[in-house]
């Protein structure tokens, strides 16, 4: 019975981690949406409008060729309505494929009766490919990621198009560029209004920050009243530094006009950027893969992970071995910080004894360890450590 209780699979407590597989496919598919209803609404206005002025004007006596033109016009117009509602159908059928392949990979996980069963070490290994894959992603490997992702046919479970656009704008920010973020800005301001997000602001103030740099004074004046003035009721602070920033050069020492012709506000503009990326398409704002270990890592972690007496590697007296993940070279700093997992349920010896030096051990496991290697009769050796005491010494522990 406790063999199935310790191996029992919780599909549950797995998918914490995979929020994230369908929320983007469901926020593009939002998206998509919105962008269908505007474009059909745009054009519908126009059209009906057009339709009635032509009416109108063909009661009044207007020349055939004049109608003949409105209709053509308007059956111009429509026919680009059918181009752009094909190309978003097409956009609309990838994301249903994607979110269909992606449903039909957690309900895998729900027909897995045991982590012992053959079938969640290859579901778990699919998993594993789609965290490096996304964290290659956030890192700007998309190329490796593609091809990652090609290999272990996984394409469909990540979103290697959202993260390389993501990545292309932040790149150009960072190369003092700001017309793709703000082709962006404008493609998404909607979403972003709900929000109340100031990424498009900032983006305009350092367009305006640029053009006072370069000396263009009356510039920088008619690019305020249009893109910065507007905003006067909700960034009045940053309107009334902007405006002062015309007294300063680009060389001044005085703040906070240094800080804001500093070259370190397009990096942060770059943070900015993907911040609201991630928020818009509710993607978390660390990578998957860091999200999973540091899990992993806590889970496992105790306070003798980080001991001076933690295993034979750091003490050359110990006479014991650690088999612990969080014990090893590798994982042991980069687990230092993180929390200790809370546990419900201790495990001890049977007959637990406590030595001089403060250390627990099992009184029978401790006597035949001590006569193993050697030691006179009467006396114990901590196997952590490496001090010897009399046999005398040791206590027996009771646990209430």
């Amino acid at each position: 019975m406790a063999e199935l209780t310790t191996t029992k699979l919780n599909a549950e407590s797995h998918l914490l981690l995979d929020q994230p597989l369908l929320r983007l496919p469901h926020e593009l598919s939002r998206k998509n949406f919105k962008t269908v209803q505007r474009h059909f609404e745009r054009e519908r206005d126009v059209v009906l409008s057009t339709l009635k002025n032509t009416a109108n004007a063909s009661l009044s006596g207007q020349d055939a060729p004049q109608t003949l033109a409105s209709l053509d016009s308007m059956i111009s117009r429509m026919q680009g309505l059918k181009r752009k509602m094909e190309n978003l159908h097409e956009e609309e059928k990838v994301l249903r494929r994607h979110s269909k392949k992606r449903i039909q990979h957690l309900q895998d996980l729900y027909e897995i009766p045991s982590l012992a069963d053959v079938k969640y070490d290859e579901w778990s290994r699919i998993r594993l490919n789609r965290l490096l894959v996304d964290y290659l992603l956030r890192s700007g490997y998309g190329e490796s990621a593609r091809a990652l992702a090609r290999e272990k046919g996984i394409e469909e479970l990540v979103d290697l198009d959202v993260f390389v656009q993501c990545h292309k704008i932040e790149e150009s920010l960072r190369r003092r560029n700001t017309q793709e973020c703000l082709a962006w800005c404008a493609e998404h301001r909607p979403m972003m209004r709900k929000i109340s997000n100031n990424l498009e602001f900032e983006l305009r103030l350092q367009q305006y920050i640029e053009l006072r740099r370069t000396g263009q004074l009356l510039e920088a004046l008619q690019h305020a009243q249009k893109y910065i003035a507007p905003h006067s009721d909700t960034h009045v602070t940053e309107i009334h530094r902007a405006a002062g920033l015309l007294a300063y050069p680009p060389d001044t020492q005085a703040e906070p006009y240094k800080t804001m012709y500093s070259q370190s506000r397009w990096d942060c503009l770059a943070a900015l950027f993907v911040k609201t990326h991630h928020e818009l398409f509710s993607l978390p704002a660390r990578p998957l893969l860091h999200i999973a270990l540091s899990a992993g890592l806590s889970a496992l972690k105790t306070p003798s992970c980080h001991s001076a007496y933690a295993s034979s590697s750091s003490n050359a007296s110990s006479s014991t071995t650690s088999v612990c993940p969080i014990c090893s070279t590798e994982l042991n700093e980069l687990a230092r910080n993180l929390p200790y997992a809370h546990h419900t349920k201790s495990y001890v010896e049977s007959d637990p004894t406590v030595l001089p030096n403060g250390r627990i051990y099992g009184r029978d496991r401790l006597l035949q360890m001590s006569a193993k290697v050697g030691l006179d009769e009467g006396h114990v050796k901590d196997p952590t450590t490496g001090e010897v005491f009399e046999e005398s010494k040791i206590r027996k522990v009771y646990i209430s």
